[in-house]
């Protein structure tokens, strides 16, 4: 497998988390919706999950970079 093609492989491994975030946090938002705090964590949670994977992506993208030059 070549790096581009493992790169790609990794970008769309982020994505399809990305999008599991936030499919998990459809499916419950109808009992978070009841509490105040619930939602705050919901939303919270799902935030910082996909922030999480977006830095973890960045840092690949910064290493490919590097390793470019």
């Amino acid at each position: 497998m070549t790096k581009a093609s493992l790169h790609l492989l990794k970008g769309a491994g982020y994505l399809v988390s990305t999008a599991s975030a936030i499919l998990l946090a459809i499916v419950s938002w109808k009992s978070a919706a009841q509490s105040p705090l619930l939602v705050a964590c919901l939303l919270s949670g799902a935030a910082a999950s996909i922030v999480g994977m977006l830095c973890r992506w960045l840092s690949y993208e910064i290493e490919k970079r590097q390793e470019e030059k």
